[in-house]
């Protein structure tokens, strides 16, 4: 694993990640030279190898991330995890308040409806659940796993979902097709997967960016309705869309 080297004189970056967009600010970084930890929430059995140090698990709320910043001698945070991730997002906006640190983030723009789509926007998930509340489909559950119990209860349907880890004994949904795959996904391979389901409904998260668009533009193609889950509201920060600002604002800030 790579090492930050501690004698240098470049404060090392936190970047909060999970994302593809925070894989690839890491590489980002690398190249550059820059020293950097990119920490990952811990939900994903085998993260993929990346070229900085990284680490797993939560901080142990505002005080422990705060903690964390100051013991390791982080001198700006990214916060490049998932749009529905409110609350690391939260946490690293009150610590990096608390301690007068820089914090940006790196955040996909979100999907917005063009013509051909059929979507009903559903504020969180609980609006996405009783949006389910009618007779038996054939639904695509393109939500993570995370809350997918949320829908245990509506067992006319029939539901896809697609995981990267393998369904543990307790999955939730019992008469579930699981698929076990990793994105980015095509959209012809999004397209074939409906039609061999028979998808009638797709349930996704606005997480914007082109890693996970593949199902939304199938959606499009086939004319399968959408419900749409709104993001949840983050803190106001600096925030940046691409890599490369990400890349800009850390070499303004940091003189290299």
């Amino acid at each position: 694993m790579p090492m930050i080297d501690s004698h240098s004189a470049i404060p090392p970056t936190l970047i909060l990640g999970g994302t593809t967009e925070a894989s690839h600010l890491a590489q980002a970084v690398a190249d550059a030279g820059l020293p950097a930890i990119l920490s990952y929430a811990g939900r994903v059995a085998s993260p993929r190898s990346q070229p900085v140090p990284i680490r797993s698990g939560g901080f142990g709320g505002t005080d422990g991330l705060a903690a964390f910043l100051r013991v390791n001698g982080i001198g700006q945070v990214v916060d490049a995890t998932h749009p529905f991730a409110a609350r690391i997002s939260r946490n690293a906006a009150l610590a990096c308040a608390a301690a007068g640190m820089p914090l940006c983030a790196l955040e996909r723009a979100p999907w917005m409806a063009q013509a051909g789509d059929d979507w009903t926007r559903v504020p969180d998930i609980e609006g996405a659940v009783a949006q389910l509340d009618g007779p038996a489909k054939r639904v695509f559950l393109a939500i993570g796993r995370q809350h997918l119990a949320s829908f245990a209860h509506l067992g006319q349907h029939r539901f896809l979902t697609r995981t990267v880890d393998a369904p543990a004994a307790d999955f939730p949904l019992p008469d579930a097709e699981v698929i076990v795959a990793r994105g980015p996904f095509r959209v012809e391979n999004d397209m074939e997967l409906m039609r061999a389901h028979g998808t009638e409904l797709l349930v996704a998260k606005n997480a914007g960016g082109a890693g996970a668009e593949a199902k939304i533009l199938a959606a499009r193609a086939l004319a399968v309705p959408v419900i749409m889950i709104d993001r949840p509201e983050l803190p106001d920060r600096p925030l940046r869309r691409t890599v490369a600002e990400i890349m800009d604002w850390l070499h303004a800030r940091l003189g290299v």
